[in-house]
């Protein structure tokens, strides 16, 4: 299994994808079997919502980017082929989302993301 160092997965990736203006910086991060589990106020702990592949990965990442909407990475540690974030956005009339991200990499790839997302309501 590759791991960020020798891969070339690093912060500055990561915010360059998540601080980008287009969704697709942000997907070409992820490998073609990438699997991200959300847990949030509608999906909860016990039934998450789980995307499967590229393809409905970018489906999300298209519409969160279609949003009138800022991203900023927050916080970022990489340690081998293990990436822990967290990535603040706000919606154009103010409205704050938090995000905290775990995610696996091989070959310099994310592989799985498990986000914790907050809002403001």
């Amino acid at each position: 299994m590759g791991t960020a160092a020798s891969s070339g997965f690093t912060t500055e990736t990561l915010r360059s994808g998540i601080e980008g203006t287009s969704a697709a910086n942000l997907l070409s991060l992820y490998a073609d079997d990438a699997e991200i589990r959300v847990v949030d106020r509608n999906t909860q702990p016990s039934h998450p919502m789980v995307l499967h592949g590229r393809d409905e990965i970018s489906a999300m990442l298209d519409d969160v980017y279609s949003r009138d909407m800022t991203h900023k990475l927050e916080q970022c540690v990489v340690e081998g082929d293990r990436v822990a974030f967290s990535e603040s956005c706000r919606y154009s009339d103010g409205v704050r989302v938090l995000s905290e991200s775990m995610l696996t990499l091989r070959d310099g790839k994310i592989t799985e993301q498990t986000m914790i997302q907050a809002w403001d309501e």
